[in-house]
């Protein structure tokens, strides 16, 4: 099977497959998609068991939230990709200048305090707020892998700390959420996405 992304001149991938090369030398799709799984599960207890009221939605954050996850799995967990990717006809950020707009991004949320503010607040600022940094992020797509998976993990712990359950996605099918995706990448529009996150926010 080919590569699901379109990387330029990469060692990410096994040969002819879409599968990353990875430390346990596994090259079975369903195999390490499995793993995958079960490392994003355990993640999510990981994680919610530090939050607290000191927790910084940074950067630096953000970034050991992918680390921490996957670094058992892969060599480049937690690292910023520096090539090119696309996905169809979704070109995301340019490898040289990850690093730079990821900056903007966060230092735009510091400014907007982590989101940390939003628990009596009415919903549809925060979902606005949600959907837009989640756009960001998914047009940035800072990592070779795992990008959205990190990505709602990163956004559910923010809806943890302000009062909600984790954003619930299971009344959409795939393919809303994939189109809401490639609407963020392609024309920088987070209104599907905002909606969708309204109707996921709950107490």
């Amino acid at each position: 099977m080919a590569s699901k992304y379109k990387v330029q001149s990469s060692d990410v991938y096994i040969n002819d497959t879409d599968v990353p090369i990875n430390k346990l030398n596994i090259d079975d799709s369903v195999e390490i998609h499995e793993l995958e799984k079960e490392l994003i599960t355990e993640a999510y207890k990981i994680f919610y068991d530090e939050l607290n009221e000191n927790t910084l939605f940074n950067e630096t954050y953000f970034i050991e939230l992918h680390r921490r996850t996957f670094e058992a799995l892969y060599a480049w967990a937690g690292i910023y990709r520096d090539l090119n990717m696309a996905k169809g006809e979704s070109r995301f950020c340019q490898g040289m200048y990850v690093q730079s707009e990821s900056k903007k991004i966060f230092e735009a949320l510091k400014k907007d305090n982590y989101l940390k503010d939003y628990e009596n607040k009415p919903k549809e600022e925060f979902a606005k707020k949600l959907a837009y940094y989640k756009c960001e992020l998914i047009a940035l797509h800072p990592f070779y892998e795992l990008n959205g998976r990190i990505t709602r993990l990163f956004f559910d712990m923010i809806a943890l700390f302000n009062g909600y359950k984790y954003i619930d996605y299971s009344t959409i099918t795939p393919k809303e959420y994939i189109d809401a995706a490639i609407e963020c990448v392609q024309f920088a529009d987070s209104d599907n996405m905002e909606k969708i996150i309204l109707d996921g926010l709950k107490k």
